[in-house]
Order: structure tokens, then sequence, then C-alpha cells
């Protein structure tokens, strides 16, 4: 496994059962202080427990963190926020256990 350059964290989403399993991608720190991404969080810490080895583990399908990124990435490039977006989005996660 490849090591995670500063300022970024590893996490690890989907599941067994979801093509293609388990899926790690390495994102930039500055992810988890968006809000989207602090729902997410909540949920994995209700799912998984503040204690974990290796990756951190996220209860969503690959495809829905793949949207997520996306949707962090736009917003930060276009520095202002899509909130009715967000709420969509946000009822619509679907969470898994990894």
């Amino acid at each position: 496994m490849s090591k995670v350059k500063k300022g970024c964290v590893a996490v690890r989403v989907g599941s067994e059962n979801e093509d293609g399993g388990c899926r790690r991608f390495v994102i930039p720190i500055s992810y988890l202080h968006h809000s989207l991404f602090k729902k997410l969080l909540e949920r994995a810490q209700e799912v998984y427990g503040y204690h974990t080895a290796g990756p951190l583990k996220l209860p969503c399908s690959v495809d829905d963190f793949v949207h997520l990124r996306w949707l962090i990435e736009r917003e930060s490039k276009h520095q202002h926020h899509h909130h009715q977006h967000h709420k969509q989005f946000s009822s619509s996660l679907s969470f898994s256990s990894c």
C-alpha cells in the first residue's frame, strides 16, 4: 500500500457486496471540515466506533463517495455553497458496512 502524502488522509469506502468491493481513496484533510463529510464521519463513528485499524472506514457506497468528493471539489473551485444540493445529497447517501 502506498504512503499517504502530507496533508492527506486515506479512507476506505464501499462494501464487499458492492461491485468492486471496498476502495481506498486518498483525500485532502480539508475535506474533514466540510459539512457533508462531517455527516459521513458522524455516521462512521456510529457504525464503526472511534478505534479502527488501517484507513478510516466510511459507511457509504463508492458511487456516493465519488459524488461527494466531486461536490466538495466543485464547491472549493467555485467558492460558493450549494445548500439545496447539500440537503438533497445528504438525505440520499446510502450507508453500508465495509
